[in-house]
C-alpha cells in the first residue's frame, strides 16, 4: 500500500471508529481485572511511554498515577517505565521515572527501558529487560484503549501469563484531589542532536513498527 494510501485509509472516520469500538476495555472489564490483579502481587509491571514537552500530558500523568495507585496497594513490587525519545527530544521512559519518584515511589523499585518507539516495542523491550533482571510475574498497565490494544500481541508475540491492568478511572478519579504537579529535572531526560521520528521513518515503517514488525529481537 503507497504511503499516501495508507495515511487516508488510516485517518478515514469509520476506520477510526471501529478502531476506537474494538480495541478498548470496558469499564466492567477494566475493574475485573484490576480485581484479579490483586490476588497474587506482580513482580514488575511496564507503563509505556508517552511524548512530553515541558510538562506531562494528561496521559502521561495518568499513567504514572495509576502505576503509584498499583504500587501503594501492592499489586506490583517493582515499576518499568518504557520509552525512548520518539516525538519530542526527551526520552519517555527517564521522564516518566523521574515524574514516578517524585510523587513518592522509591527510587530502588523504579526501572527504565529506552529503547522503544512504538507501543509494542514498550511492551516487548520492557518484558525482556524485566526476565533478564530476574523478575518472573509481569504485567502490563496502561490506559483502557491502548492495553486491550497491546493484548492480542502480547499474549501471541511475547507470553501469554504476561497480567493486562488496564486503568479504572473511577479509582482514579478518586485520587485526583491529592494528585500533584511536582518539577522535576527534566534536562536529566533531554536529548541533543534529536529528530522525531516523523522525520526519520516514513509512513509505511510508523506502521510496521506499531504492528511490531521493527522489533530488534536482540535489544536486550
Amino acid at each position: 500500500m503507497r504511503a499516501r494510501s495508507m495515511k487516508l485509509f488510516l485517518t478515514h472516520p469509520i476506520w477510526v471508529l471501529l478502531t476506537i469500538s474494538s480495541c478498548s476495555y470496558s469499564s466492567k472489564a477494566c475493574k475485573k481485572l484490576l480485581d484479579i490483579a490483586g490476588k497474587e502481587p506482580y513482580d514488575l509491571i511496564v507503563i509505556p511511554g508517552s511524548p512530553y514537552e515541558n510538562g506531562w500530558t494528561r496521559t502521561m500523568k495518568a499513567r504514572i498515577y495509576w502505576s503509584k495507585f498499583l504500587y501503594d496497594q501492592k499489586i506490583t513490587k517493582n515499576i518499568m517505565y518504557s520509552g525512548s525519545s520518539v516525538y519530542t527530544p526527551y526520552t519517555e521512559g527517564i521522564i516518566m521515572a523521574l515524574y514516578g519518584e517524585a510523587i513518592g515511589i522509591p527510587r530502588e523499585h523504579i526501572y527504565v527501558e529506552t529503547k522503544a518507539e512504538h507501543s509494542t516495542e514498550n511492551i516487548y523491550y520492557s518484558y525482556k529487560k524485566a526476565k533478564k533482571l530476574n523478575f518472573i510475574r509481569i504485567a502490563l498497565a496502561s490506559d483502557p484503549f491502548q492495553t486491550k490494544l497491546l493484548h492480542s500481541f502480547t499474549r501471541k508475540k511475547i507470553n501469554e501469563e504476561i497480567g493486562m491492568i488496564p486503568i479504572v478511572f473511577d479509582t482514579l478519579k478518586s485520587m485526583e484531589s491529592s494528585m500533584i504537579d511536582p518539577v522535576i529535572p527534566q534536562q536529566q531526560a533531554f536529548v541533543q542532536d534529536f529528530v522525531p521520528i516523523s522525520q526519520r521513518q516514513s509512513i509505511y515503517k510508523r506502521l510496521k513498527g506499531t504492528l511490531g514488525l521493527n522489533i530488534d529481537k536482540n535489544a536486550y
